[in-house]
């Protein structure tokens, strides 16, 4: 809500406190979203390197838990830091590898926002 609301800090509280509790349940799903989600609002603030830190963190437990949907929805957040900051080629191989994972778990609206995104590219 406070992300939605514009108050980017107030949410990184409490995206931090989450992060400390899926870590000492050692939810990792859990994790993997919580860091994406403080990657989204850096990314939202103007801090595209500490957006990316964030995601790769999520990147990899998202791989490792093997969360298909997650990993692909966390390759087109890190493809858009990379349009947003004027990398074009970075965001398109990051698109690339988010595409076939929509396609594969069926996920038709993310199939489409990945597209459009490429396009935008």
């Amino acid at each position: 809500v406070y992300r939605a609301i514009g108050q980017p800090q107030e949410a990184l509280t409490y995206y931090q406190q989450a992060l400390t509790i899926s870590r000492e349940v050692r939810d990792r799903r859990g994790e993997a979203a919580t860091l994406n989600n403080i990657g989204g609002v850096y990314g939202a603030i103007g801090e595209p390197q500490e957006a990316l830190t964030y995601y790769q963190q999520a990147l990899t437990i998202r791989r490792e838990v093997a969360d298909r949907t997650g990993e692909a929805t966390t390759l087109n957040s890190i493809g858009l830091v990379y349009s947003a900051i004027g990398k074009p080629q970075e965001a398109l191989t990051y698109y690339q590898q988010a595409l076939p994972i929509r396609q594969e778990v069926a996920d038709r609206t993310g199939e489409a926002t990945t597209l459009n995104s490429i396009g935008l590219v």
